[in-house]
């Protein structure tokens, strides 16, 4: 295999990385904001690399991946997209719940309810 092809892939992703992370949608500071620091008991990390893909929150003590859907997840290329990236990280053995933008800024307890449950 060759190597610069990963390390080519891992500086990508890193500065796409820091890139989502100054740019986080509303939704997704909020949601962050409940997460960050073991507010729930467990560590939480944003933009998270995991393969070709980058999750907005995952947390490997309870292998949970979250995920906000915004506007751009309705369009049939994207939700063909969401449905291989599942597949994938459903065969890594993780939990995936997604939420939409509007499930996350206008029931954010609900939603935190939810979070509880899976871990």
């Amino acid at each position: 295999m060759n190597t610069r092809y990963f390390l080519k892939g891992s500086v990508e992703h890193l500065l796409l990385k820091r890139k989502l992370r100054r740019e986080m949608t509303f939704p997704e500071r909020l949601l962050w904001s409940k997460l960050r620091s073991k507010h729930l008991g467990v560590i939480f990390r944003r933009q998270h690399v995991i393969g070709d893909y980058i999750v907005d929150f995952y947390c490997n003590h309870a292998k949970l991946v979250i995920e906000i859907d915004g506007d751009s997840h309705y369009y049939r290329k994207s939700r063909a997209h969401d449905q291989v990236r599942t597949i994938f990280l459903k065969q890594l053995g993780l939990r995936l719940i997604r939420f939409t933008n509007t499930e996350v800024t206008k029931h954010i307890d609900e939603v935190l309810t939810k979070v509880i449950t899976y871990l």
